[in-house]
């Protein structure tokens, strides 16, 4: 008897329900990045264990509930799995590991009332957040990935067009899905120009568009510029209430400064972000990222946010006030640069073609664009 292959969409059920993960991958690749949730057990055994037949190996497992198994792309986990079956346990396995994980998106309702619907998916692998913000029978997409089906499916179960596409910083973890999508769609697509430089991509320059229109019901939303992460990023402020931060401001930190070389001088520019145009934001504006660094940033609702006001008397960093000081604990908190991330910039920047099999394999790993500050 063989074990059951699962699909992504399956799994995140049964994470739902709470889960045990037997992750076959080699311990580096485990630790670098794994399948969790808040109510995910996990356990990392090698595939190469599972050859020796030594039974102690398997004394770690829990005889009395379902195992799914996981590896890089689904071969390694489904003969784990059907050894575990063939011993009695019950095991399942993700079909095509990793590579499927890393591509499954989950939306989740932010608010919805007569006027406005705000839906934040979320790409769980990377910790990768986009939206759609839909009035009347309009919707603009936020910082959607690069499986704009996702997308395009959406738009149809809520019966809506996309109206408008639009990134708020040049990525440097996944790939956009927005010009793509604003071509399938019939959309406007919009960015910085000060992101597109040196690219021949068709685009509408973010900053010359203060205010964008959506829907019947007159929902305006705002651009306002809050470079710090990148030269070019942007905020977008719905209804003066919901400020759809990018990668400038988290629930648990800021957006990084480093990428381009120049820490110590975005790192200024973030300053002046935080302490200028965010500080005439009210403290009951809820911030909506487009990444987040730790499960625990997941609210009751299933959505990433908080109140800026939460956000402020939380975060150390964004109640540093003298100038230096703040520039130098954001210049030499950056951690790990994302891997990959200057080919993925450039495929975004629309200066390198790549098969969809490559991009796949550039964007493997975690989210590393979030800083967390304590």
């Amino acid at each position: 008897m063989s074990a059951k292959a699962i699909q992504a969409k399956d799994l995140h059920e049964k994470m739902e329900q709470g889960i045990f993960l037997l992750d076959v991958r080699n311990p580096e690749d485990y630790a670098d990045w794994k399948i969790e949730g808040k109510k995910v057990r996990s356990i990392n055994i090698p595939y190469f264990d599972f050859l020796d037949e030594n039974e102690e190996i398997y004394r770690p497992l829990p005889a009395d509930e379902e195992i799914v198994v996981i590896c890089a792309k689904g071969g390694s986990a489904q003969m784990v799995a059907d050894m575990l079956v063939e011993k009695g346990y019950e095991a399942s396995y993700l079909e095509q590991g990793m590579n499927e994980w890393s591509q499954f998106y989950h939306p989740v309702t932010v608010m919805e009332d007569d006027a406005l619907k705000l839906i934040q998916v979320n790409r769980l692998a990377k910790g990768c957040l986009s939206y759609m913000v839909i009035s009347g029978e309009e919707a603009l997409v936020v910082d959607p990935g690069r499986h704009i089906e996702e997308y395009l499916t959406l738009a149809q179960k809520e019966d809506i067009a996309i109206k408008y596409v639009l990134d708020t910083h040049l990525h440097a973890d996944h790939i956009s899905g927005g010009r793509e999508l604003a071509q399938k769609s019939g959309a406007v697509y919009y960015i910085s120009s000060g992101e597109m430089q040196g690219s021949d991509r068709p685009y509408e320059p973010l900053e010359k568009q203060g205010l964008l229109q959506v829907g019947s019901a007159e929902v305006k939303i705002l651009a306002v510029p809050t470079p710090g992460h990148t030269p070019g990023s942007v905020s977008v402020l719905v209804n003066d209430q919901y400020l759809l931060s990018g990668d400038t401001i988290f629930v648990g930190g800021l957006g990084r400064p480093d990428l381009g070389g120049k820490a110590a001088e975005w790192a200024q520019a973030l300053y002046d972000t935080v302490f200028t145009t965010i500080a005439s934001l009210r403290d009951d504006v809820l911030v909506l990222p487009t990444h987040y660094a730790d499960l625990s940033e997941i609210s009751e609702a299933g959505y990433i946010g908080a109140q800026l006001g939460e956000i402020r008397r939380n975060n150390e960093v964004m109640r540093t006030v003298d100038r230096e000081l703040f520039t130098e604990k954001v210049a030499h908190s950056v951690g790990a640069t994302p891997p990959n991330y200057e080919e993925i910039v450039e495929v975004n920047r629309g200066t390198l073609e790549v098969t969809a099999e490559k991009a796949t394999e550039l964007e493997i790993g975690p989210n590393r664009c979030a800083l967390h500050h304590g």
